[in-house]
């Protein structure tokens, strides 16, 4: 049983600086989005998905290791969840002590993640939004205004003025 514990255990670190390193690339991101810096978004987000690649390893590692876990403790028909194991140790105060330090641990960072993610979703609104700005007000701005002419049924004709250049003969 220590051996799954202590398997566990290092799971849960390595799930934890996945997380701590996954932050640092969303932060990093953020701060691409913001200099418009769209080589190191391309970057930054093909690190990321190789990170989140490796956490979904992972966190299918400890599912593994979980569920051998509940074989040993005599709870193989349950879905036992870290805090569920962690309740099941009653006699064993360090491993409980550990793996509760681990859970916390990594809940925060992953909590941590979660809010920089939130705030990275709202930048990258924000950024298509004034995209979609930018795009309308230069198509507008390439429009020649419609004339105030009207055909036989007194409804406007929909005629354009000119493109704007200066034609004269010399």
């Amino acid at each position: 049983m220590a051996s799954l514990v202590d398997e566990l255990l290092e799971t849960l670190a390595k799930e934890k600086d996945g997380y701590d390193r996954l932050y640092d690339l969303a932060d990093r991101k953020r701060q691409a989005v913001i200099s418009r810096d769209i080589d190191s978004l391309t970057d930054l987000s093909d690190r990321e998905q190789e990170m989140s690649d490796e956490l979904k390893r992972l966190e299918g590692k400890r599912v593994s290791v979980m569920k051998d876990m509940s074989v040993v403790l005599g709870h193989e028909d349950e879905a036992l969840t870290v805090t569920g194991i962690i309740n099941l140790l009653g006699r064993q105060p360090d491993e409980q002590k550990a793996l509760t330090k681990a859970r916390d641990a990594l809940v925060q960072s992953a909590t941590r993640m979660q809010f920089l993610n939130q705030q990275n979703k709202v930048l990258l609104e924000q950024a298509m939004e004034m995209v979609d700005f930018d795009l309308t007000l230069y198509k507008s701005m390439r429009q020649a205004p419609e004339t105030a002419n009207y055909g036989k049924d007194a409804v406007s004709t929909g005629e354009l003025l000119g493109g704007g250049s200066f034609d004269f003969k010399q």
